[in-house]
């Protein structure tokens, strides 16, 4: 018997010092422990005293019910060995013959001498065992003990390590963005990312009435009964058994801007979730009211602070201009709606930081490739529009396809401190049209637009024309 134990213990040493999760952690010790006569289940739970829960290991860490038996368990075992059968016990000193017939054992998980969390075996009812078995369990569940604390502080770890990226990359959007309707999506798609196990939506409030910003869609009509509680003084409101949660954006002035929704149709908003929602909302109404700030002094700016285009704004206007000239002088005018391929894919992959320097690398290359007369603008995101005074349709697409080498030809270089990639290749789509003396100028951009939208379902990387 004695070899019996020791060829046991060597198999348990053999699958703690794998590199594994919880999961793997747990099947390779179902086997293990499946040699016993009996044996039908094992489960581990660790108590998490940032939330005073109990977190399935083996269910994606899941929160356990209030109502559920671990936490009676967990109470009991405390100054004993084991619970037997919903029964504490301790070890008696000396070995006994005594034989206990047990359906559930549970035994404590311990870090430096303290409970933190219960590992549960499951017997087929009424399976005899001895004290030596129970004495073997001790010595299986101290091991098992410090291969838990180490998973859990790694996955801890992460999660915080991920927390503070998040932070810091909303924080680091508003030095190089200022419009709105790009850096919230961004927000979103960065909250969304962190909180996992919940939808994330975001909502600005514009003229006393909260607008879906991120994503496009939110059926949910429970959300906008939230929304229209919210008010300056609120920290933030839980519903529907906690799993919907709304997050206040307040403004330098106290006034509600708009709200961060967290919500789920399965697990309820942890204490921690709720901790991190708050630190992240707050951080997101600086970044927001920043970005209204900057605009504000902005508006009246022609170039935009990023690429050194034009901005939108000008852009408006030089149109105006130059189709005003192009009636009046009856000269050729095109437009070019320009949009780089994928490029929510460099910001996932590489960080929104190089998003910004591919942004940055496109706009040099669409300057330099120009002529002086052109007028080329960023329009918006990853959006770029073009006027090409005194230019016919055939010479557009010659100088369309001309950039669109240029763009596909130049890899754009990286800062190294953000990303471990040097440079990068991106490809643009294109659209094209030429002014009809009948049409509007937003006529026809929308006929370059539309042109733009066939490119890039031709498969991107090409040129059109309306």
């Amino acid at each position: 018997m004695f070899r019996d134990k020791l060829h046991f213990l060597s198999k348990v040493a053999d699958v703690l010092i794998k590199e594994v999760n919880t999961s793997e952690l747990a099947d390779e010790l179902k086997a293990v422990l499946s040699e016993f006569e009996g044996f039908k289940e094992l489960r581990l739970y660790v108590y998490d005293s940032v939330t005073n829960t109990m977190r399935d290991c083996l269910n994606s860490w899941s929160i356990v019910e209030d109502d559920s038996d671990v936490y009676k368990s967990f109470g009991t075992i405390k100054g004993y060995d084991f619970v037997i059968n919903s029964k504490a016990y301790k070890l008696p000193a000396v070995m006994s013959e005594i034989t206990l017939k047990i359906t559930s054992l549970c035994m404590p998980i311990v870090k430096e001498s303290k409970d933190f969390g219960i590992m549960e075996l499951a017997f087929e009812e009424n399976t005899p065992v001895n004290m030596e078995f129970l004495f073997l369990m001790k010595i299986f569940a101290s091991q098992v003990s410090l291969k838990l604390q180490n998973i859990v502080l790694t996955e801890q770890s992460k999660i915080n390590v991920e927390f503070h990226d998040s932070m810091k990359n909303i924080a680091k959007i508003i030095e190089t963005q200022y419009e709105l309707n790009y850096i919230v999506p961004i927000i979103g798609e960065m909250l969304d990312r962190f909180i996992t196990d919940h939808l994330i939506y975001v909502f600005l409030k514009w003229e006393n009435e909260f607008k879906l910003v991120w994503p496009k869609a939110c059926n949910d009509e429970r959300i906008f009964d939230v929304l229209n509680r919210l008010t300056p003084e609120t920290e933030y409101i839980l519903t529907n058994n906690d799993k919907i949660g709304a997050f206040p954006l307040i403004s330098e002035e106290g006034e509600v801007i708009g709200c961060i929704v967290a919500r789920s149709t399965l697990e309820a908003l942890s204490k921690r979730d709720i901790s991190y929602l708050e630190q992240l909302t707050r951080q997101s109404a600086i970044t927001i009211n920043r970005a209204n700030s900057y605009s504000k002094i902005l508006q009246y700016a022609t170039i935009d602070a990023l690429t050194n285009l034009n901005n939108r704004r000008q852009f408006e206007l030089r149109l105006w201009q130059e189709i005003a000239t192009t009636k009046r002088q009856n000269n050729p005018l095109c437009a070019m709606m320009i949009d780089i391929d994928f490029f929510k894919k460099v910001n996932d992959t590489y960080g929104h930081a190089s998003g910004d320097a591919v942004l940055k690398g496109v706009a040099s290359i669409i300057k330099s490739t120009l002529r002086e007369s052109d007028i080329p603008s960023r329009y918006g995101g990853e959006e770029f529009a073009v006027l090409l005074p005194y230019t016919h349709i055939d010479e557009a697409k010659i100088v369309g396809e001309r950039l669109r080498k240029a763009v596909e030809s130049t890899p754009i270089k990286l800062n190294d401190e953000v990303s471990d990639v040097k440079t990068i290749s991106v490809t643009i789509s294109m659209g094209l049209a030429e002014f009809n003396k009948k049409e509007t100028g937003e006529e026809l951009f929308e006929r370059a637009d539309k042109a733009l939208y066939q490119a890039k379902e031709n498969g991107r990387n090409r040129v059109c024309v309306s």
